[in-house]
């Protein structure tokens, strides 16, 4: 797709790989002070894992709907969300999306599996996709990984002790959600009200993005604004797009920034796979 005459955000970049502890503490409280957005690299997970993890996804989403419908969400949040499902925006029409659901596996006899949002997944069937259900809960465990390491730094930034989001009532035993979600190939209008996703701020403590090369996520660093100004983000490969949730922005008394997000799509379809964390 043509960039020219598009505005684009720039964000910091937190390696975590880096021995410069103090380094990546300033990039990201600059960064959470400014937008609340930021890439993370050198975070573990390889490219080719992360190849197999969209490639397993498009393989779910190719399903004929029959198949995606016996899945649909539950009321613990897992399962199969239907395109036109969501409506992030409600001055909007709803989301040109379909998604997949998958939290922390908690077996039904569990007496945690009472919690909202608690207790087991539901899975396609081993026949129907071999080895997506092993890809998935590997990386839902792996991406949680980067989001308490990401958790450590940002509870750094904020003067507290680096393993104070490490607590059991808080990312020891999070509600952290996976979701596997692909645009289709429909062209956002925003002045017809029609998004890929509707502009909406998260409201967790933070979201892990990892997304295909196709450009589609912008920001507005200014919500009030009137025009507001939307940026987009670039994907970087390899890379996280970390942003605050509005958890964080509270328990940081509005310091650190949950900001206005939204997805515009511009013809070619568009998946990303998101995880988002709360406690």
């Amino acid at each position: 797709m043509e960039n020219r005459g598009k505005s684009f955000s720039a964000l910091n970049c937190i390696d975590l790989s880096s021995p410069d502890i103090h380094e990546s503490i300033s990039l990201l409280k600059q960064a959470c002070l400014d937008c609340g957005f930021f890439y993370v690299i050198n975070h573990g997970i390889s490219q080719e894992f992360m190849d197999e993890v969209f490639s397993q996804s498009k393989r779910f989403f190719t399903l004929p709907l029959t198949e995606k419908m016996k899945l649909l969400r539950n009321e613990k949040n897992r399962g199969y969300t239907p395109l036109l499902d969501e409506l992030l925006d409600p001055e909007n029409q709803r989301d040109h999306k379909e998604g997949y659901y998958i939290g922390v596996e908690i077996p039904e006899d569990d007496p945690k599996s009472e919690k909202s949002f608690c207790g087991p997944n539901v899975w396609p069937a081993a026949d129907i996709l071999p080895g997506w259900r092993q890809t998935m809960e590997i990386f839902h465990q792996e991406a949680l990984e980067v989001g308490k390491a990401v958790a450590r730094i940002i509870a750094l930034a904020l003067d507290l002790e680096r393993d104070f989001f490490d607590k059991p009532e808080m990312l020891g035993e999070p509600i952290a959600t996976l979701r596997l979600l692909h645009y289709e190939g429909k062209i956002s209008d925003p002045s017809k009200g029609i998004y890929g996703a509707g502009a909406h701020s998260d409201y967790g403590l933070i979201t892990l993005l990892a997304t295909d090369d196709i450009l589609g996520l912008q920001i507005c660093k200014d919500k009030d604004a009137k025009p507001q100004t939307w940026e987009y983000v670039a994907p970087l490969k390899g890379a996280f797009i970390v942003n605050l949730g509005d958890m964080l922005e509270r328990w940081s008394n509005c310091i650190f920034k949950s900001t206005l997000h939204r997805v515009l799509v511009h013809g070619p379809e568009r998946y990303s796979d998101v995880l988002n964390l709360w406690v």
